[in-house]
């Protein structure tokens, strides 16, 4: 049991680790090294930094700092969060508890690059198995990713369905040991995909060598989780891509917050640090006032 767990370790998530684990909260930072700040050689608006540094350096710094304070790191891949008396996050390695919950993973840039899936949006198309997975009790289903996130998302299905592809878009699976065996429980199709098709909903999924399959329904998780994904799952409001916070940078689920490019706004580094900071200063009180 932690009481603060910090999903993503970029800016917002490092600075919000920092001052959570100096007000004596027990404090676990998972993410990837995935940052957007990773690809920047050259930072030079940033303040106390006369001479420009890199994205690489200024996130390296970061995590000595949390980690010589005392903070956990798993850089495991979370797969799901959910909420019961305390919130639960899976990764492809552990499972943790925690009283509150930052949402930090910053915010996916690009779609996958298929003809006509976004046309099909709400028409068969969708990014979410636990809103949508319902209608399609029965029927014919695809998921498009190829990592542990899409084995998990399949997971959710089957309960629902026993017609389960999973489509890689040429792609090889690259999955930890923990998903290896579950995904020959699923059909594999790894075959380029050109384009969706249908006409008021999603009928075929089309293959870059001209051939079709049938399909009720495609669900997309591809590569990793982000904040938007866990937010869909939980029932947290989202706006165009972001998750919607108050001042506070509180969502409307108590103790879950967010922080930096995943709530929308002015992306930079400075932004993400002071969100972070705020996050963490109303997850202090929040963990607090549980613990009275």
């Amino acid at each position: 049991m932690f009481d603060i767990i910090i999903i993503g370790k970029g800016p917002a998530g490092l600075s919000a680790a920092i001052y959570t684990v100096r007000a004596g909260l027990r404090t676990m930072v998972i993410g990837q090294d995935k940052s957007v700040l990773l690809k920047a050689d050259r930072i030079e608006n940033y303040f106390g930094f006369a001479e420009p540094v890199s994205g690489k350096y200024l996130l390296e710094q970061g995590e000595k700092q949390a980690l010589k304070l005392g903070v956990k790191f798993d850089n495991n891949e979370v797969v799901a969060l959910e909420k019961g008396e305390y919130f639960e996050v899976y990764t492809t390695g552990e499972n943790y508890s925690g009283k509150a919950v930052l949402l930090a993973t910053g915010q996916q840039i690009a779609k996958v690059k298929v003809e006509r899936i976004s046309e099909f949006e709400g028409n068969g198309v969708s990014y979410c198995t636990t809103c949508d997975g319902f209608f399609y009790r029965g029927l014919k289903v695809g998921l498009l990713g190829y990592r542990d996130f899409v084995i998990h998302e399949a997971m959710e299905l089957e309960p629902l369905t026993g017609d389960i592809t999973i489509f890689t878009n040429g792609r090889q699976l690259e999955l930890s040991e923990k998903y290896k065996n579950i995904a020959q429980r699923f059909k594999i199709n790894t075959n380029i995909i050109k384009a969706i098709d249908g006409k008021d909903s999603v009928e075929h999924i089309v293959f870059d060598d001209g051939s079709k399959e049938r399909l009720d329904g495609l669900f997309v998780a591809y590569d990793s989780a982000s904040s938007i994904d866990f937010a869909r799952k939980l029932g947290v409001i989202t706006s165009k891509n972001a998750i919607v916070v108050d001042e506070k940078q509180g969502t409307n689920l108590k103790g879950l917050y967010a922080a930096g490019d995943c709530t929308g706004g002015l992306k930079q580094i400075s932004t993400a640090v002071g969100q972070g900071a705020v996050a963490a200063r109303q997850m202090i009180e929040y963990v607090r006032g549980l613990n009275k």
